[in-house]
């Protein structure tokens, strides 16, 4: 059954108790991660059989009594049954930004078990939409070789379009934006930072551009940071992207508790039940 979804309810508790209400919101690239993108990742990715394993440090201020230490939950590694393919949840760790947010999971893959280096990585601030990033998980874990290209860029762009979006004029074969342009997807010089295995990437001349990897990103308010920000490094396979890029784009409404403040006004809502 399907319901009209109204941007003009309130989105504050009407249930007794206090109780959170849960709505079907979209468009999905605005509704955010409901604050659960580590929740949804991993266990979906526990139900794809991926092993989860965590890294606990101790951290000590100067002149802190041992006894006094804190000890902080820091890497959540999960690595797949092949250990070719590995998702790392880095924001406890105080990992770099993108678009001004912190990097909250790094995905990447190697060739083989013998050079578990990776060559590739992609990754995903917080609010990127659950939905987006297990959808990558999971067509990653389908692939018997997460290196081997398939297809080309084209089948990205194929995959925001056949949900509306909208190409660039000047850019058609690189660049989409949803046709509110706030969510944008874009082939290009990925930032610095961003791993990749070929090792060509380091030898580029002054002046050059490196290798084009995807970005995608959400920009709801002129001059304020991203709502979220993903970036894949130029060797991630275009038919993962894609499979983000669909997701991302769907029409489909998601359930959700807690919306982004950026972007609540912005989206349509119905309660769920």
């Amino acid at each position: 059954m399907e319901a009209l979804l109204n941007s003009d309810l309130p989105l504050g508790p009407s249930t007794p108790s206090g109780a959170q209400t849960a709505y079907w919101v979209g468009p999905r690239h605005l509704a955010g991660d409901d604050g659960r993108l580590y929740d949804a990742v991993a266990d979906m990715l526990a139900e794809l059989g991926w092993t989860s394993l965590t890294i606990v440090r101790g951290r000590q201020e100067p002149d802190e009594v041992p006894e006094d230490r804190q000890v902080l939950r820091s890497t959540v590694l999960h690595i797949s049954p092949d250990n070719l393919r590995w998702a790392q949840w880095m924001l406890p760790d105080e990992p770099f930004h993108l678009g001004e947010r912190p990097i909250a999971w790094q995905v990447s893959a190697c060739e083989d078990v013998t050079t578990p280096f990776a060559r590739w990585s992609a990754y995903f601030t917080p609010d990127v939409p659950g939905e987006a990033l297990a959808d990558f998980l999971v067509a990653l874990d389908a692939r018997d070789q997460p290196i081997a290209p398939r297809a080309g860029p084209e089948q990205v762009l194929d995959a925001v379009t056949a949900h509306g979006w909208l190409r660039d004029f000047d850019q058609p074969h690189a660049q989409a934006t949803d046709p509110t342009f706030t969510s944008h997807i874009s082939l290009g010089e990925v930032p610095p930072l961003i791993q990749d295995g070929d090792l060509g990437i380091f030898m580029t001349e002054c002046g050059e551009e490196g290798p084009a990897g995807w970005q995608a990103w959400a920009a709801p308010l002129m001059g304020a940071p991203c709502l979220w920000a993903a970036s894949f490094a130029a060797g991630v396979p275009h038919d993962l992207v894609a499979a983000f890029a669909a997701s991302l784009s769907s029409t489909a409404p998601v359930l959700c508790q807690v919306l982004p403040e950026s972007t609540r006004d912005r989206i349509l809502r119905v309660p769920a039940g």
